[in-house]
């Protein structure tokens, strides 16, 4: 299947409609698209790096575990897989003990220019780098990793969602071809008219690729995400511009994103869990500090307090919480239990 489609003249003119996939990767990817403009992803949604250092601090405790389970090696990895402007990864470099600081290379992958003033021992490069020793950890990159849509039309058949520059959409050919037989085992469709799935086939490509490139150490994906037994009847394609959800129009003017089948993405021996679990035990609870502390030191109890609101916040059941977090050990016992 190609990703340009052929049809008549429609929004964009002769041969506007297109596959979501070839839309979006235009949309977030090509000349002048969302994510490779100045302001970053952080201008327009908040992510678990945003709300809060405490995801950062949880991050380095999680490569200090890594690092112990390879017997502190002279060279330990840290590559933070869509980085975004560099928020995690010098959030991280930040909270490690100097002792593993000082053994850390870190890597930012993204397509985005270097920021100016980034720290210089962060590498900024456009692919995880080869033979990863260490944690390579992607932080709500899977759902931007571009799919087609599928929809059951009247005949009860799922064809392929072309849309068109203003977001316009119209049904395209039936789906066929390795993409069917994704659907069929991953995300099978009832003959429901109007039924929708987003095909999560080059998202499991991505993953393993990233995978791959870890010799020793864990991989770990952070996003939105469902499962087999929870499936949404009407997929969950959106757009986010300037914090808000807005109708996805791919033009480049927002963020086009669709929740992560991960159960699909996981490779043999994978774990699942959700963030508030994998928080829970990288020790960010969300417990209040003793009210005696008030007392004591008043100072601390604020600081306390604050703390454990942001930590609350980013295990929260019903938001960030509910997060997926695929873990895949490669050569280590799995760090998170």
């Amino acid at each position: 299947m190609t990703d340009e489609v052929s049809a008549p003249e429609g929004p964009g003119g002769p041969g506007g409609w297109r596959g979501w996939r070839a839309a979006t990767r235009a949309a977030l990817y090509g000349p002048g698209g969302f994510y490779l403009r100045q302001e970053g992803p952080a201008g327009h949604f908040r992510t678990s790096v945003h709300a809060s250092p405490l995801f950062a601090l949880a991050v380095a405790r999680l490569l200090c575990r890594v690092d112990e389970a390879l017997g502190r090696p002279e060279r330990l990895d840290f590559v933070d897989l869509a980085a975004g402007r560099g928020e995690l990864v010098t959030g991280v470099l930040a909270a490690l003990p100097a002792e593993v600081a000082d053994r850390t290379r870190a890597y930012a992958v993204e397509l985005a220019g270097r920021p100016a003033g980034l720290d210089a021992r962060i590498a900024w490069r456009a692919e995880p780098p080869p033979g990863v020793t260490g944690l390579l950890f992607a932080n709500e990159w899977l759902d931007n990793v571009p799919v087609e849509v599928a929809e059951v039309d009247p005949a009860g058949v799922p064809r392929l969602v072309l849309v068109g520059p203003d977001g316009t959409e119209r049904l395209g050919e039936p789906v066929s071809g390795a993409e069917a037989e994704w659907l069929a085992r991953w995300w099978p469709l009832p003959d429901e008219p109007g039924l929708r799935a987003e095909i999560g086939l080059p998202r499991d490509t991505a993953w393993a690729s990233a995978v791959s490139s870890v010799a020793r150490g864990l991989a770990v994906a952070v996003d939105y995400a469902h499962t087999a037994d929870a499936r949404p009847l009407f997929g969950t394609l959106t757009g986010f511009r300037e914090g808000r959800g807005t109708a996805p129009v791919p033009d480049g003017s927002c963020d086009i994103t669709a929740h992560v089948a991960l159960d699909a993405c996981a490779l043999p021996g994978a774990r699942l869990l959700t963030q508030r679990a994998a928080l829970h035990t990288l020790g960010l609870t969300g417990a209040r500090p003793p009210l005696a502390l008030a007392s004591t030191d008043p100072a601390a109890y604020v600081r306390a307090l604050a703390g454990a609101g942001e930590a609350a916040e980013l295990t929260a059941p019903g938001g960030l919480g509910d997060f997926g977090w695929l873990l895949q050990s490669v050569g280590i016992p799995d760090p998170i239990r």
